[in-house]
């Protein structure tokens, strides 16, 4: 059994093991995930700008089909490229959600 004279010595060194003990299980392994949600987030942000810029090609895309390919100059030509890009991004999203639940 401890003296009375080296409680105060054995609370601090408790004190400090328990401390040691909680950065080693707790701060430590946060650090860890932190790294892996920074790697996430800026994967998921290379996503989306690849989605907008893959949406924009094909915008580009079906313009020059309507306008120069195949030479149609009503305006309702412009109307079916806008409708063709938004079916196409919609069908994007509707995979990756598909996807995404199927987990």
């Amino acid at each position: 059994m401890a003296q009375p004279s080296e409680i105060p010595e054995l609370a601090t060194e408790l004190y400090e093991l328990s401390k040691e003990y909680l950065r080693q299980e707790t701060v430590e392994p946060m650090k860890k995930l932190g790294a892996y949600a920074g790697l996430g987030l800026a994967g998921a942000a290379a996503m989306a700008v690849a989605a907008i810029f893959a949406t924009l090609g094909f915008h580009g895309l079906m313009q020059w089909l309507f306008y120069e390919a195949l030479d149609l100059q009503s305006p309702w030509w412009r109307v079916a490229s806008r409708g063709a890009t938004v079916l196409f991004a919609g069908i994007g999203a509707g995979l990756i959600a598909w996807r995404m639940g199927s987990e």
